[in-house]
């Protein structure tokens, strides 16, 4: 096998071919062993907005086909995604020293921002990549981070319930101010949560965004009080949910279950044939809910972190 070549990311073709990256990896495996399209776009969209791409992806290609992928996001976080035929031939240890050394970079420029250990993960089930990050000094932290739910579309879809004078629909062009408004309220102040208006109009220009699975229930006042991203796979027929919010005052009232089966409702007319959803292990509310509507759990995401040489000296 020839050795396949590095670069930065340099355009959105790139991230286009990310994406077709997962889902033929997805397509020799199965469906735990690599992210979703839709979980990798909105972690592209928090580099993009918060970082610069161009330093902060880097790209592994065999002539001309891309063949593996590393991402350095906020916190500092760390992910890495290859097909499997060119897992564990030295891409990853060199993706990891890509990270490290732009990390060691960044926390020179900005300490308080970036000198917290490095984040990096893995399914459960992944015993390669598990063992590879506790061979390179990562550490598991002690509790899962996500709980991984999938649910069929082969089964029935219960019919919406919404209190008098709400309703659900996809997010129309014209409320781009009050998607952006929701999602800021929702996540405040996690990272997830700091977009403007014009992030939001540029998240809705990102490949595999489709406006009409951005799912939202609206109160009788017109202000957005639930929402639900959807994405597509259409070569292994898989949907994904995710991020899911709701206002605080608008809790507990069927909202996001109505935004949620809406969403379940327009993936199988796109012609998905299950769907999957993560929610935190502590999260327990969300967990019943996806449960109700038909989720299950079947793997869980868990969390390494690798502390600096200055960090596990003092």
């Amino acid at each position: 096998m020839k050795t396949p070549t590095s670069r930065l990311y340099e355009s959105q073709r790139d991230f286009e071919q990310m994406q077709d990256l997962l889902m033929e990896a997805r397509s020799l495996t199965h469906d735990w062993r690599y992210s979703h399209v839709g979980e990798l776009a909105f972690n592209y969209f928090m580099v993009a907005i918060h970082l610069n791409p161009q330093e902060h992806i880097r790209l592994w290609h065999d002539n001309e086909k891309l063949v593996g992928y590393a991402i350095l996001g906020e916190d500092p976080a760390f992910d890495w995604q290859l097909l499997p035929e060119y897992e564990w031939s030295g891409i990853e240890i060199e993706a990891l020293m890509w990270a490290e050394a732009r990390t060691d970079e960044l926390r020179k420029h900005d300490k308080k921002r970036w000198d917290g250990g490095l984040v990096s993960g893995s399914r459960q089930d992944d015993i390669h990549r598990i063992a590879f990050l506790e061979q390179q000094g990562f550490q598991y932290c002690g509790d899962f981070a996500e709980v991984n739910m999938m649910r069929s579309l082969d089964e029935p879809i219960p019919e919406s319930r919404l209190p008098d004078g709400y309703q659900v629909r996809e997010v129309s062009e014209t409320e781009l101010t009050n998607r952006a408004t929701i999602q800021r309220e929702v996540w405040h102040p996690w990272t997830v949560g700091n977009v403007s208006d014009d992030d939001y109009a540029r998240f809705m220009q990102l490949p595999g965004y489709y406006r009409d699975l951005d799912i939202v229930s609206i109160a009788p006042n017109g202000v957005i009080a639930a929402y639900v991203n959807g994405w597509i796979d259409p070569l292994n027929k898989i949907g994904d949910f995710g991020p899911v919010g709701a206002l605080e005052t608008f809790r507990r009232q069927g909202l996001t279950r109505a935004a949620l089966l809406e969403g379940l409702r327009r993936m199988k007319a796109y012609g998905m044939n299950r769907v999957c959803i993560s929610t935190g292990v502590s999260n327990v509310p969300a967990k019943q809910l996806y449960e109700s509507i038909g989720f299950k759990i079947v793997n869980r995401y868990l969390d390494y972190v690798k502390l600096s040489e200055k960090q596990r000296a003092g």
